[in-house]
């Protein structure tokens, strides 16, 4: 008596390399993009501390400026910041490109705590 086989066939195991393949390219290409928010979010959240310690808002666009140098922050600018009383935050939107003409658009906003 023979067993029936079991197993994955070749056309499905290509059809999982291409879902993979596919999805581990979207996650390389958007990492980069959110990996800059964190950084973003972070000197944001370090700017409101400061913003509650009594500092003006130019000594905050300096701040930021002198934290995007360090982290490479490349997207915001310090002229972006709202600075109001209640803290710090920013809105921007990044634009992603994928393949040929087809692309991501991301909105992040970060406001301090």
């Amino acid at each position: 008596m023979r067993n029936k086989q079991r197993g994955v066939s070749l056309a499905g195991l290509l059809v999982g390399a291409v879902i993979f393949i596919a999805l581990a390219m979207l996650t390389l290409k958007l990492s980069p993009s959110y990996i800059e928010f964190f950084a973003i979010k972070k000197a944001v959240n370090a700017l409101g501390d400061e913003l509650r310690g009594g500092a003006s808002p130019a000594a905050i666009r300096k701040g930021f400026d002198n934290r995007a140098i360090i982290d490479g922050i490349e997207s915001v600018k310090a002229a972006d910041l709202e600075v109001t009383k209640e803290g710090v935050s920013v809105a921007y939107r990044k634009e992603v490109p994928l393949v040929a003409n087809i692309g991501v658009y991301i909105d992040f906003q970060a406001v301090s705590q």
